[in-house]
């Protein structure tokens, strides 16, 4: 069991090193970094912080424009939230919230900003989410979430889900929450990758009409994917907390 979840750690330490085409790379003390998906990333958090600052600049008790939507976009994820979670939900609406709209940003921009104009040393620039180390990271992070929400509303006992209903079902209990991350990384890094390269492909054979459609397609099922990994996200920190399956 020691070994299955050993390996299970390896192979996902494994996926980092998944490359797809050309990557730029920053040397950072001793590590060895991708540097565009590090300037995507930071573009994506500067249009949200830019966002949200001009749109609590001056509130009104009675909303209007952008304060008004980014009430709707927080009562949305409330909701999501409150769905998944159950009455507990409002310490973890920002960390749901974060990842909903960073996920959503990050896969609009690899189809609304011209990321291929900016030249790079080697490779190119795309939506961060394009990278199976962002997806990676995303998921990890969740998977800390929801360790960290069991912890803190059960104590030790949490561990004492691993053996319900029987003792039998030990190593797959255990081997359930290594494989979260890795399904929640590769479907939406999976789903990104794919919608980049048809388009890509259609520009390429029929420059003109046919990409456009699957253009605003792509934009649709990226808009998804946010959504799926947000309520995925919350799904499992409302199952650590309630200690169902």
């Amino acid at each position: 069991m020691l070994s299955c979840s050993i390996n299970t750690l390896k192979g996902l330490y494994d996926i980092s090193g998944v490359e797809v085409g050309q990557h730029f790379y920053w040397q950072i003390g001793g590590f060895q970094v991708h540097g565009q998906v590090l300037i995507t990333s930071w573009v994506v958090i500067a249009i949200l912080l830019g966002s949200a600052t001009i749109a609590v600049r001056n509130p009104q008790t009675i909303p209007t424009g952008s304060q008004n939507f980014f009430e709707y976009v927080l009562e949305f994820i409330r909701d999501v939230s409150k769905t998944q979670i159950g009455e507990e939900y409002g310490p973890w609406v920002p960390f749901i919230g974060t990842m909903f709209l960073f996920i959503f940003v990050s896969n609009w921009s690899g189809a609304l900003l011209p990321w291929k104009i900016i030249q790079l040393p080697h490779g190119e620039l795309a939506a961060p989410t394009n990278d199976i180390n962002t997806t990676v990271a995303l998921a990890l992070l969740t998977s800390v979430a929801y360790f960290y929400a069991g912890l803190t509303k059960k104590g030790l006992s949490y561990f004492g889900k691993y053996i319900q209903p029987t003792p039998i079902l030990l190593p797959i209990n255990i081997l359930e929450d290594f494989t979260k991350p890795l399904s929640l990384s590769f479907r939406l890094f999976g789903n990104i990758l794919a919608d980049e390269l048809v388009v890509v492909v259609l520009v390429s054979l029929v420059p003109s009409v046919v990409p456009i459609p699957v253009m605003f397609l792509g934009l649709f099922t990226s808009g998804i994917q946010a959504l799926i990994f947000a309520t995925l996200a919350a799904a499992y920190i409302g199952e650590s907390m309630e200690g169902h399956h």
